[in-house]
């Protein structure tokens, strides 16, 4: 059954669109953009659809194909942060920053379905966001930008569910673009597309899912947002994205606080590597992004220590199995790890992965190809 025709049937009338917006992989950049640093995300094919249609009695009713139950609905009057903590707050969360900007949008009925893996640090609860916001602008005529439902979106999540992430997710699904990674800088939000076609070069890029699952909220990436800031202001900088990577070693020897060195050193050294895989990729030399993406999985796992057994592993085994690079991707503590791969050596890796997650008693992972995909659109 289509989207819109699972619509008709939960509310009893058409659904006036559907839109889509996509989760994400960051290629690489990873905790730098609450550092004011550099990213560089691409969108995914997976995305989360929502059939909409405006209410004038100021109810939202909210239905996912993905949780069981029927429709939730919400006042948009009653609309404030500090929510249940359920999957609807980022909805919510959305119409409430858009009321909040100034904009005068009311209640709906809305359904969702999505491909995108929940927990698997590719960007869901972006996806989910950045199409409510697509749906509202497009229906309310608001006129938006994408980097603006982009802001918006980000302060759903910052300030209405109460996760400190940065700007990238939001930007990722709202703005890629179909062939190209997006190299973002995260404090004037200007975007540069750069091509990133792997099938034209005998790549892939796989996704390994570990399905050990995260959450945002839950402390761990607030720690080190707070010790990044602490940082910044131990260095007297606004942000750590001002220290330059040729001062580096200065830099460190006027912290005594260790954990604070950590977090200011992978910061620092992720904004070069960023900086490095955009050059590499715009001179042709895709192939020789392997390495940094290596280098940065490190860094990620004893600078910033949010890595995990499983992530570990995937990157470990991946290039004893001859992977070109591989690197955890996400928040941490969980999520998904990238691999970088000839084409001709993708099911031996696969099958590598899959050997040592059950040999070491692991979930299975899931594996699949990550293809650089549009982001947010309107499909009906």
């Amino acid at each position: 059954m289509s989207i819109a025709a699972t619509f008709e049937e939960l509310f009893g009338r058409a659904p006036e669109g559907v839109w889509a917006a996509p989760g994400r992989v960051n290629l690489i950049g990873e905790h730098t953009d609450y550092n004011d640093g550099f990213v560089m995300p691409f969108a995914l094919p997976h995305t989360t659809v929502a059939a909409v249609a405006r209410r004038e009695d100021g109810v939202l009713r909210l239905h996912s194909a993905d949780v069981e139950g029927g429709p939730v609905e919400l006042r948009v009057a009653d609309l404030a942060p500090g929510g249940p903590g359920v999957w609807t707050d980022y909805v919510g969360g959305v119409v409430w920053a858009l009321r909040e900007a100034g904009h005068a949008v009311g209640g709906a009925d809305v359904h969702f379905e999505s491909t995108v893996p929940t927990g698997a640090g590719l960007s869901s609860s972006a996806a989910l966001e950045v199409v409510t916001a697509l749906a509202f602008n497009d229906l309310h005529e608001l006129g938006l930008e994408r980097s603006r439902l982009a802001r918006l979106c980000q302060r759903a999540e910052n300030v209405y569910v109460g996760a400190p992430t940065g700007i990238m997710d939001q930007t990722a699904s709202a703005c890629c673009t179909e062939g190209h990674a997006l190299f973002l800088d995260t404090r004037d939000l200007s975007q540069r597309q750069i091509p990133f076609d792997l099938a034209a070069e005998g790549m892939q890029l796989l996704v390994v899912d570990t399905r050990v699952k995260h959450a945002h909220s839950d402390g761990e990436y607030g720690k080190r947002r707070a010790g990044c800031e602490a940082g910044a202001a131990a260095l007297g900088v606004s942000a750590l994205r001002d220290v330059a990577y040729e001062e580096l070693d200065a830099a460190l020897a006027r912290l005594d606080d260790e954990e604070v060195r950590r977090l200011v050193k992978h910061i620092v050294t992720e904004n070069h590597r960023v900086e490095h895989v955009v050059a590499l990729l715009e001179q042709g030399g895709t192939r020789a992004i392997g390495p940094v993406l290596t280098e940065g999985h490190a860094s990620l796992r004893d600078d910033f220590r949010i890595s995990c057994p499983e992530l570990d592993l995937v990157v470990d085994t991946a290039n004893a199995s001859g992977a070109l690079g591989a690197r955890m991707t996400g928040g941490g503590f969980g999520g998904s790890a990238i691999v970088l791969v000839d084409t001709a050596d993708a099911d031996t890796v696969t099958k590598a992965v899959a050997e040592a997650f059950a040999a070491a008693g692991f979930k299975t992972p899931r594996v699949f190809a990550a293809v650089p995909s549009p982001g947010a659109r309107r499909l009906a």
